[in-house]
């Protein structure tokens, strides 16, 4: 039951702690909000494992990825849980946070985009899945915390998945080596997100009130 999927490529172990990173921003948005040791875990998990599974769900992909290695159940509780013990020791908890989520953010995207090749769709849908994949569990994050999710209000979000997710298609067409690529892309878009934060890269933004007519 509590089997592991390969773990001979980065991918793997990146997503082992994209799930981790992903679910500890669950814990301290739920920290914010007071929430009980319990609703913390089930946050870091819908946050962590969300994303994948509104891909796969779109994409008729089963069995669900923690359905298959409910491992990945575990990774997402541990990592919560860990924070519930180790928060109060992170002085600068908002970089924590923004860090932890660029590299879910990253990864998951990379990982969208690897199911959505295996069932053989066009490389539109591949990078929308990646989006969904990468985006998806944040965004019910935050609503969950009855916050406006970072994909709306923040520095340049769905763009850095957009460009990650064309970055790592790009490489099986170059025939490189499937593990170097995906090291490359996860410091290209993690860099990517991190700088988007520090210089505030923002896309335009529409602004419209009741005086402008």
């Amino acid at each position: 039951m509590w089997t592991m999927p390969p773990t001979d490529s980065v991918l793997h172990l990146l997503s082992f702690i994209a799930v981790a990173a992903q679910s500890m921003t669950a814990a301290l948005a739920a920290g914010r909000r007071s929430m009980d040791w319990a609703g913390v875990c089930m946050l870091g998990a819908i946050t962590a494992l969300g994303g994948g599974t509104i891909r796969d769900v779109l994409l008729g992909h089963y069995p669900l990825l923690w359905v298959a290695h409910p491992i990945y159940l575990a990774v997402a509780a541990a990592g919560a849980f860990a924070t519930i013990l180790l928060a109060r020791l992170v002085h600068r908890l908002n970089l924590a946070f923004l860090v932890l989520d660029a590299i879910g953010l990253v990864v998951f995207t990379m990982a969208g985009c690897d199911v959505a090749s295996q069932v053989d769709v066009p490389l539109p849908i591949v990078i929308v899945a990646g989006m969904i994949t990468g985006c998806a569990g944040g965004v019910l994050r935050d609503i969950l915390c009855n916050e406006v999710p970072l994909l709306f209000r923040s520095e340049l979000y769905a763009s850095v998945s957009v460009v990650t997710g064309l970055f790592y298609v790009t490489g099986s067409g170059l025939q490189v080596n499937t593990q170097l690529w995906t090291a490359l892309t996860f410091a290209l878009g993690l860099t990517f997100r991190m700088l988007a934060i520090r210089y505030r890269w923002e896309m335009p933004k529409f602004v419209f009130s009741d005086e402008e007519r």
